[in-house]
């Protein structure tokens, strides 16, 4: 696997000088975020040695660098996830290589279904924690010690000191966000109404099928983590509609311009 990586990786860097400040990763519909900005390097995934190709719809498959408020960033336009038939190595592969290249931080996005009452479409949820229901862990299998330690802590998988700086942002914004437990499926079948019950009873607020390997492994790499759940609908059971991936799409295209100022002012004032 290192070798993987460290290919993967010096291709990417012969591309992009320099150790970034931050990685994003950007979920359903929400790519958009780094189109806004000029001057940036892209590299199609399908360039990157290694590289899973992006397959979910509104995941553009690519990487996007940039320079942005002083800090350089390098943005996944497109997430790759289990229900798209890949293995959890394959899935999480993107976030070791960006740990592998000594980037400090990563700030993860995603598209989900609100559990909490409280809940409406275009909420931000910063994570604050989760709950695995897939049934998997990306750390199954021999420890390489060059990656991380064998038994990382997950006390604080969600950085406090980003928490906290999100919602000085957000408060700066006039933007309402709120912490919540995310608890992560594996697709691509909506969750029941029943499966949602029982996530709403072990405590969750936001349900999906993504991100949680992700900040697993970034932080067996040594990474600091901040995620931002946009709820994009309610969760199944929660009314009497059905579930659409439309639904998700329109959804998070509303959802952009905040969630663009939010992580952009972030990115800004990361020390």
């Amino acid at each position: 696997m290192i070798k993987k990586i460290d290919e993967a990786l010096g291709f990417i860097k012969s591309k992009i000088g320099g150790i970034p400040d931050v990685a994003v990763v950007l979920g359903s519909g929400l790519g958009g975020l780094a189109d806004c900005i000029e001057d940036k390097v892209i590299i199609p995934y399908s360039d990157i040695p290694h590289w899973p190709l992006s397959t979910a719809p509104g995941h553009a498959g690519r990487i996007v660098a940039v320079r942005f408020g002083g800090k350089s960033v390098v943005a996944m336009q497109g997430r790759l996830h289990v229900y798209e038939g890949y293995s959890m190595d394959q899935v999480v592969f993107p976030v070791r290589v960006f740990a592998r290249w000594g980037i400090p931080n990563l700030i993860a996005s995603n598209a989900s279904g609100g559990i909490g009452y409280g809940l409406v479409p275009g909420d931000m949820v910063l994570m604050h924690d989760h709950i695995n229901l897939m049934g998997k862990n990306p750390l199954i299998g021999p420890n390489i010690s060059e990656l991380g330690e064998r038994f990382p802590d997950m006390t604080y998988a969600y950085d406090r000191d980003l928490l906290d700086l999100a919602e000085d942002v957000a408060r700066a914004n006039s933007l309402t966000t709120r912490r919540g437990v995310y608890v992560a499926f594996t697709g691509p079948s909506y969750e029941t109404p029943a499966e949602i019950r029982m996530a709403r009873v072990l405590g969750a607020d936001v349900v999906g099928m993504s991100t949680v390997p992700e900040v697993i492994v970034a932080n067996h790499g040594g990474m600091k983590v901040l995620a931002v759940s946009c709820v994009a609908n309610y969760a199944a059971g929660m009314t009497a509609n059905p579930l659409s991936e439309q639904e998700v799409l329109d959804e998070m295209a509303k959802a952009a311009k905040d969630l663009t100022t939010l992580v952009a002012g972030v990115i800004e004032r990361l020390e």
